[in-house]
């Protein structure tokens, strides 16, 4: 019956993708979320262009939407764009682990560069802890799928994700929102502050914003102390404790017409519970947990660690706008500082003993500056160049204990690494309908590393303080050059096609948590995308929006890290260049307005891939052979699919009303390059039902992941030393929430 039932919803997916295109009515001034008009920067073009005539594969987010659909961090849209995953890895709070299109990691190791980049607000994030945090006055949020090695460069072979916050405004304008949610049936409360105000200081040249935020999470989940059998009360303790708070002033200054600089400052501090981590039958070992297990559908974990997080960072970016003559263009600076320091300690045996407890920290610094030219000449050839540079310092420290503290081992890297790029993309109009695209970024990277291996040192020591011996020292550099060549075809303002090929690569390099004495922590190789992509857009009848693309992917020396479970070490991870691969698929959006009062949405994505070639032992039996060649590539989750309505109605004399239904599927998929670790597929279902008032206050009763589905940020396999099982921690399940927003103009 349940698989019914996802054939009938995968079926009116399809079809709501396909609805659009023969959507011909009328439509009037739109009053709800959906329907609003997004300007993106993808294209890196002065002023941005509507997300319809940018000819790439693209999901965005307004600022009208992001508040529809409550979004609080990344992984809040984890289910909302087909073929995207955005989890949160689960091993210490806020570390990314997003997969695009079948591309992505599963590491907590800071010097693996991620697939999928972050950009918050032009700035590139060089690690991915600190960014599944809390989101907040964003004006708009873009999810880019496939390469974007040309306009944004640094690693990016799966896609990008770019964060948008909110300018001050030409007139004084203030909100204030405050939220609280629970699970209910033995979860504790969820309570959200935020504010923000803004507007101009001195008339046509200073404007200023200042927002803040709060978040006190009492706990949704319930830790088993395990029981009279583990010599424990049996009971259950509320677990998943935390608490952020963040502040962001923003200035912009216009010293002339045609110069604008723009200064933004953010500091949060995040802290609480460690992992809520689930051990429950693993492939590996002892089958299931000779100590405790559970179910993994289910909430129940049982450990002695409590465990903690602790981050906190800084960020300061300036941005200047300078409008010239040449071209009539722009020319646009960033430059980004962000410091970075997260801490903490899990349980990684995820029991009520003390077999496996790891502690972290993570320090990191960067910098970088991108100096970008935009204009267009004889209104028929676009330039778009500029140049990159990029430099990060991270200091990685890890501790392990393992069995009751009998074994304890310490190590971890440092490295400094530096980025410098070109890039110059050209778009030439040969007619008034048909463009012609070409480009090409240079970049060069260096990295030195000096690493201590975990398993060579029992005696405490710590790398960020720089006691620990490094037994590995080394540095290198890779020069890469990423072309791309493509078409748009505008045969009328309705319908937009294009094409294109382009190249990305992923820097080499080195592994700080190295638990092996077999394999060095590197360096490994780059890892080279070629990417063919087809795609239209259209607005038929213009109140439907429908966007299809069709990718291609070959990769070559695809990075990879094999997670393997390790009698001494307890886990081993070794970063390699494993395979060569092909992986290709489909994406389908679109959405249609009925009457100006119902807007219905829906989306389908299917990624396949195989290995073509492998050239490490997947499955680790010691042999290469057909048998690593048959293995499915990671966080490849073939189908996602969703549908959705939203009902908005004006009340006379009283304001609006509006409601938003959203189903969402996302099929299971493999954790670890071995297949014994695995991903839960998941239907989720979230709703909200709104009312404002004509004074502009808002009240919302929402619901997230309805039908209660369990998901886990990972599924790491124990030795059976440890008693066999999995390291597998929880994602919130059910949540319902009341929120109230106010708005002053």
């Amino acid at each position: 019956m349940k698989k019914t039932y996802k054939t009938i919803m995968f079926g009116a997916a399809s079809a709501m993708a396909l609805l659009s295109a023969g959507a011909v009515q009328a439509q009037t001034e739109t009053t709800n979320a959906m329907e609003d008009e997004i300007i993106v920067t993808a294209t890196k073009r002065a002023g941005g262009v509507n997300i319809q005539d940018a000819p790439v594969a693209i999901t965005a987010f307004g600022e009208r939407q992001l508040d529809a659909l409550h979004v609080t961090d990344l992984h809040s849209l984890s289910y909302s764009v087909p073929n995207v995953s955005m989890e949160d890895i689960g091993t210490t709070r806020g570390v990314a682990n997003f997969s695009i299109r079948g591309l992505g990691i599963n590491s907590s190791i800071p010097s693996i560069d991620p697939t999928v980049g972050v950009f918050s607000d032009g700035v590139y994030l060089g690690i991915n802890a600190g960014v599944v945090l809390d989101l907040f006055d964003l004006q708009s949020v873009e999810v880019l799928r496939g390469p974007q090695g040309i306009l944004f460069g640094r690693n990016v072979t799966g896609g990008a994700v770019l964060l948008h916050t909110k300018l001050p405004g030409d007139e004084f304008q203030a909100s204030f929102k405050t939220a609280a949610e629970s699970g209910f049936r033995g979860t504790n409360g969820n309570y959200y502050l935020m504010g923000a105000m803004g507007g101009p200081l001195v008339q046509d040249k200073l404007k200023a914003r200042i927002s803040a935020y709060y978040n006190k999470d009492n706990g949704y989940f319930k830790n088993y102390l395990g029981g009279p059998a583990f010599g424990k009360p049996d009971k259950f303790v509320p677990f998943g404790k935390a608490e952020t708070y963040m502040i962001r002033p923003v200035v912009v200054f216009t010293p002339s017409d045609n110069a604008e600089v723009i200064l933004r400052y953010e500091h949060g501090h995040s802290k609480g519970d460690g992992p809520a981590s689930q051990n429950h039958p693993g492939r590996n070992g002892t089958f299931p947990n000779v100590f405790i297990s559970f179910d993994r559908n289910s909430f129940g974990f049982s450990i002695d660690e409590k465990g903690f997080y602790d981050n906190n960072w800084d960020q300061v970016t300036m941005e200047t706008n300078w409008d010239v003559p040449f071209g009539n263009g722009q020319i646009t600076n960033i430059a980004g500082y962000r410091q970075f320091n997260g801490k903490g300690t899990s349980d990684i045996d995820s029991t009520p003993l003390a077999l496996f407890h790891a502690s972290f920290e993570t320090d990191q610094d960067q910098y970088s500056d991108e100096l970008r030219y935009n204009g267009r000449f004889a209104d028929r050839f676009e330039l778009t160049t500029g140049l990159y540079y990029f430099t990060q310092d991270i200091a990685y420290q890890e501790t392990r204990n393992i069995a009751f503290g009998r074994l304890n081992f310490f190590g971890g890297g440092r490295q400094i690494q530096k980025t410098y790029g070109a890039f110059v993309q050209g778009d030439l109009d040969l007619t008034d309908s048909f463009t012609v695209s070409a480009g090409g970024r240079y970049t060069r990277e260096t990295k030195r590393v000096n690493i201590a291996t975990l398993i060579f040192n029992r005696t405490a020591c710590d790398v960020i303080a720089r006691t620990c011996p490094f037994d590995f020292n080394d540095n290198n550099a890779w020069t890469n050059f990423s072309p791309k060549v493509g078409f748009t075809y505008e045969p009328n303002d309705v319908w937009n096609v294009y094409g294109h090929w382009t190249r990305g690569f992923r820097s080499g390099g080195y592994n700080f948590r190295n638990t092996s004495a077999v394999f060095p922590p590197g360096p490994f190789n780059r890892e080279k995308v070629d990417a063919f992509e087809v795609g239209f857009k259209g607005q038929p009848g213009g109140n439907a929006r429908i966007n299809t693309a069709v990718f291609y992917t070959d990769i070559s020396d695809m990075q990879r890290e094999i997670n393997l479970a390790d009698p001494l070490a307890g886990v081993v991870q070794v970063t390699r260049n494993t395979a060569n691969a092909t992986i290709w698929g489909f994406e389908s959006e679109a959405q249609v307005t009925i009457m100006n009062m119902l807007t219905l949405m829906g989306s389908v994505g299917y990624t396949n891939g195989d290995y073509d070639k492998v050239l490490f032992d997947l499955n680790g039996d010691g042999v290469l052979n057909a048998a690593d060649k048959a293995l499915k590539i990671p966080r490849l989750a073939p189908w996602t699919y969703s549908l959705g309505f939203l009902f908005s109605s004006e009340v006379p004399g009283l304001g609006s009303w509006s409601l938003r239904t959203n189903w969402s599927h996302r099929d299971h998929s493999f954790y670890t390059d071995n297949n014994l670790g695995e991903l839960n597929g998941a239907d989720v279902l979230d709703f909200n039902l709104g009312f404002t008032t004509e004074n502009n206050v808002t009240i919302a009763l929402y619901g997230k992941n309805l039908l209660n589905e369990v998901t886990h940020g990972g599924d790491t396999q124990l030795p059976a030393t440890l008693g066999g099982g999995s390291f597998a921690p929880l994602n919130k399940g059910r949540i319902i929430g009341i929120e109230l927003k106010v708005d002053i103009n």
